[in-house]
């Protein structure tokens, strides 16, 4: 499983970042984190608003910090 965390650098970001990888690392999944911080890369996604997250390349959430258990139960679904 690939999990990218969108976005510039800003707190809310870094935020979203700190709650997948403690995600990852309590559900004990075997996964990569990406931070993608590249802006046409992000648009070509269709991501307009950070941060935001994608599993497999697939984005399923912009625009909100997601809480731990909320990415626990997205990759769980996975």
């Amino acid at each position: 499983m690939k999990l990218q965390i969108l976005g510039t650098g800003c707190a809310r970001c870094n935020m979203l970042e700190t709650n997948v990888r403690a995600a990852v690392a309590e559900a004990g999944i075997d996964a990569e984190v990406e931070k993608v911080t590249d802006l046409d890369t992000m648009m070509d996604m269709g991501v307009m608003v950070t941060p935001a997250l994608a599993l497999d390349g697939k984005v399923v959430s912009a625009g909100k910090v997601l809480t731990k258990d909320q990415v626990m139960q997205m990759i769980g679904e996975k």
